[in-house]
């Protein structure tokens, strides 16, 4: 067993001790009884709220950990041109500094929906018993909680005003096994290997302890900088699950606090349920986990990359090279070996920006060239602005910063803040989306008898139609249909929308614009022009929801969903709720379209029903 990082003093006794006292107050009705009579969590300034006295008593229970944050941009009001406001906005294009700060959102909000906004305190948690301590301070004094490992829920989750936050990104641990089996499986499971990782983790923080240093692989999301809990629990893609699953998939075992304060060992054999439902449940809504357990895989010999752009000349000749790039997909790159994605624009123009994995260069070439050579055979229709592109690294190196550097690849940004981790790099296709302020956006998987050759025609001539009102994105790895057996065999047993077996993609439509974070210079969004850009979305959608009604992924979906329930987890969300009421009956857990959630007001802070 290999450890990175130190690891912290998790005083079980102690937590396990808090919690059995505690909970007997959640028996005897401590927390308000679901006697049929509305009621609403507590805000700042009412009779109710927790005295000075009771926060300083939860301040020392957490090890000093209390603290009441201050809006991201907070610095700037005072001094506006001084150098604490200029170092804040000059790190605004750093995703790990805004994940490293208690009021950061990866994305600034979401039009007519959310703004970001500070909590009133947060817990900074350390280790378990701190969040243990965190929970039943919220539930005995009636309190609206939120949780926040990464940050980057475009549905603002993590963020609510007039909120105790519970945040975990100090708990960054990563342990490697290389026989694992879970608590109470012994003699029912094989050993396999894997990897332990503390709720606060990025990606990259596992991907470098797992695959840089470790020689494994994880399966986990393709932005670098997302939270690994708060991914695993929503399903999770990456850039290669069409190879390996979700994230959720690999899901072993899991340590979470419960809404009575109790911490769980969660797997097949114990909590079963509670188990299933961390498996793409959605995150935030099941308590509160500070540590996954994922299995881990053989590492392929190469990971590599397709890029390349190309323009019609005409609306005739666009619909034609959409219909053949739908073929050229069907028969040569569905499969577990190709994610990622196309975009389809406007401006007649087809942008690829596709990943492999077990590929080396020459087979990467090859396999695109009889593509751009059709394209080539009609200049008068196509031109290449972005000739084909291809690439590869032996797959340990992917992550690795040091030998990126040394080959000279543009592809990352580092983060060059004194003091931090030299793997803490994310991709530049990732940039566009930190900090932004979301216009609008919306998905759906679509299956893959789209692909059959009667309906090929149908799917392209939707797709036109499509970009004729946005741009289309198709993210090929979001959807599991192509993928081997035991990928699509372990998926099915999590609590994602089963439609996402038979999909062979999840189509993405979105607008954004420039980050609007409150306090910042220039930054008050233009709301006449955002619900324009959400018109033309909708438009959008709309022309590929007349070929496909199969669902959404939650973590990338539509805000104003009107059939959340449904469209983010099908028929498994009966059974969902049936858990949410074992685990949290009083619902002291809320997001936004998490699982229960309607039984509560917008905010979360009243119950409706």
């Amino acid at each position: 067993m290999r450890k990175y990082l130190p690891k912290h003093d998790m005083h079980r006794r102690q937590v396990l001790n808090s919690s059995l006292i505690l909970g007997l107050g959640w028996a005897a009705g401590v927390f308000p009884a679901l006697s049929g009579q509305p009621f609403r969590r507590v805000r700042p300034g009412d009779p109710n709220w927790p005295k000075a006295r009771s926060w300083e008593n939860l301040r020392r229970e957490v090890g000093g950990n209390l603290f009441q944050p201050q809006a991201l941009l907070a610095v700037c009001g005072s001094e506006p041109e001084g150098t604490a406001c200029r170092d804040v906005i000059n790190n605004l294009t750093n995703p790990c500094y805004i994940g490293d700060q208690p009021a950061g959102t990866q994305v600034s909000g979401w039009l007519d929906a959310w703004m970001s906004a500070p909590s009133a305190y947060a817990v900074a948690a350390h280790r378990t018993a701190d969040v243990v301590a965190a929970i039943n301070f919220a539930r005995l004094h009636n309190l609206r909680l939120v949780v926040k490992g990464g940050g980057h829920s475009y549905q603002g989750t993590s963020n609510a005003p007039d909120s105790l936050l519970v945040w975990t990104r100090a708990m960054k641990e990563v342990t490697l096994h290389d026989r694992f089996v879970g608590q109470g499986c012994e003699g029912v499971q094989e050993p396999v290997p894997a990897a332990t990782i503390e709720a606060g983790a990025m990606w990259m923080d596992a991907y470098d302890a797992i695959t840089t240093h470790g020689g494994r692989y994880v399966q986990g999301g393709g932005c670098a900088t997302v939270g690994v809990a708060g991914l695993v629990q929503s399903g999770g893609f990456g850039s290669f699950s069409k190879g390996y699953g979700t994230a959720a998939a690999g899901l072993l075992e899991a340590e979470v606090v419960t809404a009575d304060g109790t911490v769980r060992i969660t797997n097949a054999c114990n909590a079963a349920d509670l188990f299933w439902a961390l498996k793409g449940g959605g995150g935030g809504s099941w308590g509160v986990v500070t540590r996954v357990t994922l299995r881990t895989h053989e590492l392929p010999n190469w990971f590599g990359s397709a890029e390349g752009e190309i323009r019609a000349s005409s609306d005739v000749a666009f619909r034609a090279l959409i219909g053949r790039f739908v073929s050229f997909y069907r028969d040569s790159l569905f499969s577990p070996h190709w994610g990622e994605t196309i975009s389809l624009h406007r401006s007649n123009t087809l942008r690829i920006s596709m990943e492999s994995q077990g590929l080396d260069k020459e087979r990467i070439a090859t396999t695109w060239q009889p593509f751009f050579d059709w394209v080539t055979r009609s200049p008068n229709d196509y031109t290449i602005l972005s000739p084909l592109k291809t690439n590869c690294v032996p797959a340990r190196h992917y992550w690795d910063a040091r030998y990126l550097r040394a080959i000279g690849d543009t592809s990352y940004v580092s983060d060059q803040r004194p003091g931090v981790p030299e793997a803490h790099i994310w991709w530049t296709g990732d940039n566009a989306q930190v900090g932004e302020f979301c216009q609008a956006y919306q998905s759906t998987w679509l299956p893959a008898s789209l692909l059959e050759d009667g309906q090929q025609g149908v799917l392209a001539d939707a797709l036109f139609a499509s970009s004729r009102a946005w741009s289309v994105g198709l993210h090929f790895n979001k959807g599991l249909a192509g993928a081997p057996p035991p990928a699509l065999a372990a998926a099915k047993n999590t609590a994602t929308n089963p439609a996402v077996l038979s999909a062979f993609a999840l189509a993405i439509i979105s607008a954004g614009g420039s980050p609007a974070y409150p306090g910042l210079p220039a930054s008050t969004p233009d709301l006449a022009i955002g619900r324009a850009k959400a018109a033309n979305v909708t438009r959008a959608m709309s022309e590929l929801r007349k070929i496909a009604s199969a669902g959404s992924y939650v973590s990338e979906s539509d805000y104003f969903e009107p059939f959340w329930q449904r469209s983010f987890w099908g028929d498994n969300y009966s059974r969902l709720r049936a858990i949410r009421a074992k685990y949290d009956p009083a619902g002291l857990f809320f997001v936004h379209h998490g699982v229960g959630s309607e039984d509560w007001s917008d905010d979360g802070f009243g119950r409706v029903r």
